[in-house]
């Protein structure tokens, strides 16, 4: 472009821009570097001392720091550079090369098609800058320019390599790249190119001259403001809250943790609780009240509230005026602004309820587009009114609201789906067992009947006496101690820890279980650990998970088969007491390939059953804070271990701990 003008002004103008469009172009390729080919975090400082020497440097060029002077020459131009055109070409020649090095690091780290991407953006690039570096800047400082209408030509290689590798491997979504270089463009054009022109223009004007060094560095002034503003915004409004609206300040910050802590809370009644009391104390609300979707009633319930008068309403269903106009609306209403369109029937039942209900302001909670409950505050203490920035924190505490109770529903369906499935599963075991006790206890009924049949005509025997007072007596003992299991095993109960012995427990269990275990003629027998420390647990769910395992080990067990319960104590490595209960079998085993799985819901390797048995053992022992284990091999039998911890609130123990480094039981071969 200078090469074809004669005249040395237009010359120099149009060469004073060469050097700006190549400050801009070397901070554009180090920034793309440092992202290229996969967008990274780059540090704030770095960027931002990037995008401000190219604009530097545009100061310098137009001030005559760094070119002086072009004059037309034979096949070319002639130019005189200035003081800083050194300055000049190491910070070109140190972006282009930093640039190079960051591809080259990245290069080394990445494989496949980035690799690819990576090496033809390199070398099209590396092809330009030594061309451009050659003639345009290292020439000129030898003492010549006459080769610098070349440099430029060189860029037709860049393009070639850089085309070549977005078509043949994808180096960057065209589409993308189009979209933004065009909104950027045009931001440009909108903004800063009418900045630029009234700033010189305002120059011309008041000073009758035009200083391109003082209008770069105003224009570089009103870029930096612009990228800066919205990001010291932010803590220029909380700085200023801070001095001069102090409460504000204090409240909305409190209400604005709550509002992200709140989620994890998950009890629906503690939640509700805590989230009026959260509101009331630190906005200084006098009244609140809390109602929330009861999807089978299809109502909406009071759940909770504070200092609401005992004639204000108690449920609503979804047709109200105020929840119908909530859904409808989905956002907060204020009840002074709905006092203004009390002429239509559905705005004045609204406000006839909120003041009911003495509210100033009423918070829809919305999920999935429903209503699922709202939150009803009267006025403040103070009298002031809700201002906007009230309502904002609001609706973000609404839509937190909202989802933390979406959240509490949710766990406690959960739960009561594990409830429903625990009782499934003790409906299937106590199946298991019925058949074989009323067997079990009708053989010693037939015994006593016959004693008794004969009793009438052997009466004077003492033998006989004293032997059928014996037998009955031991045979009701038993038959009592069986149905007392059975009841107590059937029998549902909330959850209730309490100081148990295990022992004691395992005995119970290992008698009810005893008659599946004659029947394939398997001998279970216990090893208790005599001085077993008790355990904090829920002995009724512990019943469960005993008889699972047992009558999982006798089924696994073939005919004359053996069954052993043990019973330890143990020290974790970090000193954490523990006790351990083992049922191992001589059964079948479990291929390796399973161990992983046995504890996973519906899994199961048996004909019939639905896999719910372990997986709910295992729950049961998770939430006592402690873990099960199992070992097998095939055609040698398998071995359960159960542990659980003395201290469930020990400060080392984790949830669901499962470590190396917890006890490990002797190999299978050596216990049996």
């Amino acid at each position: 472009m200078t090469s074809i003008y004669e005249d040395s002004q237009r010359m120099l103008f149009w060469g004073k821009m060469g050097f700006a469009t190549i400050s801009f172009a070397s901070a554009a390729f180090l920034f793309f570097s440092l992202l290229f080919p996969q967008e990274k975090k780059v540090n704030s400082t770095i960027t931002t001392s990037i995008i401000i020497l190219p604009f530097l440097f545009v100061g310098l060029t137009f001030s005559g720091l760094v070119l002086q002077e072009v004059y037309p020459e034979n096949y070319g131009f002639r130019a005189v550079y200035g003081p800083a055109y050194s300055i000049f070409s190491l910070y070109v020649i140190a972006s282009i090369s930093g640039g190079l090095v960051f591809l080259v690091k990245t290069f080394r780290k990445s494989t496949g098609i980035e690799r690819l991407q990576i090496k033809y953006c390199f070398l099209g690039i590396l092809s330009a800058a030594v061309f451009g570096l050659l003639t345009n800047l290292i020439l000129p400082i030898l003492g010549t320019s006459r080769l610098s209408a070349i440099g430029p030509s060189s860029t037709i290689i860049m393009v070639s390599f850089i085309t070549y590798a977005i078509l043949k491997y994808r180096m960057m979504d065209i589409s993308i790249v189009f979209r933004k270089s065009t909104t950027y463009s045009l931001l440009i054009l909108l903004l800063y190119v009418p900045s630029l022109f009234l700033i010189i223009v305002s120059q011309k004007a008041f000073f009758d001259k035009v200083n391109y060094f003082f209008s770069a560095l105003i224009f570089l002034v009103l870029f930096l403001v612009s990228i800066f503003f919205q990001r010291i915004k932010p803590r220029t409004e909380k700085v200023v809250d801070h001095l001069l609206f102090r409460d504000k300040y204090n409240y909305r910050e409190t209400l604005g943790k709550f509002s992200r802590a709140m989620v994890t809370i998950l009890d629906v009644q503690s939640l509700c609780k805590r989230i009026i009391e959260t509101i009331t104390q630190t906005m200084g609300v006098e009244k609140a009240s809390f109602f929330i979707l009861n999807e089978e009633k299809g109502e909406y319930e009071l759940v909770e509230s504070k200092n609401l008068d005992s004639t204000s309403i108690r449920k609503f269903s979804k047709e109200d005026a105020l929840p119908h106009h909530l859904q409808k609306l989905g956002e907060i209403i204020v009840r002074e602004e709905q006092i203004k369109g009390a002429n239509i029937p559905e705005i004045k039942g609204v406000v006839t309820q909120m003041s009911r209900l003495e509210a100033e302001v009423t918070i829809p909670l919305i999920s999935k587009s429903h209503l699922v409950g709202m939150i009803n505050l009267s006025h403040k203490f103070n009298k002031d009114i809700y201002a906007h920035e009230d309502i904002e924190l609001l609706t973000t505490l609404a839509n937190q609201t909202a989802i933390a109770i979406e959240n509490a529903r949710l766990y406690e369906d959960l739960k009561k789906s594990k409830s429903y499935m625990r009782r499934a599963d003790r409906l299937a075991s106590l199946g298991t067992l019925t058949a074989g006790l009323a067997h079990e206890i009708r053989n010693p009924l037939v015994a006593i009947k016959t004693f008794t049949q004969l009793l009438p005509e052997r009466i004077e025997d003492e033998e006989f006496r004293k032997h059928f007072l014996k037998i009955a007596s031991s045979e009701v003992d038993r038959i009592s101690s069986l149905i007392n299991e059975l009841l107590e095993f059937a029998r549902p109960s909330d959850p209730k820890l309490e100081e148990e012995d295990v022992n004691s427990v395992l005995d119970g269990m290992i008698l009810l279980v005893s008659t599946e275990s004659k029947k394939k003629h398997i001998d279970i027998s216990k090893y208790f650990s005599t001085d077993l420390p008790q355990v904090k647990i829920d002995r009724e769910q512990f019943k469960q998970v005993f008889l699972n395992l047992l009558l999982n080990a006798i089924e696994a067990t073939s005919e004359n088969g053996q069954v052993a319960v043990r019973t330890r104590s143990f020290l974790k490595p970090g000193g954490e007491p523990y006790i351990q209960i083992e049922i191992a079998d001589t059964g079948c085993g479990i291929p390796q390939e399973y161990l992983e799985e046995i504890f996973n819901p519906f899994f199961t390797t048996k004909d019939k059953g639905s896999g719910l048995g372990l997986s709910i053992s295992s729950q049961i022992i998770q939430d006592h804070r402690g873990y099960i284990t199992v070992e097998s091999e095939l055609n040698k039998g398998s071995s359960f271990f159960i542990n659980i911890p003395l201290n469930q609130e020990h400060p080392k123990r984790r949830r669901h701990d499962i470590e190396g480094d917890s006890f490990q039981p002797r190999n299978l071969l050596e216990r049996t």
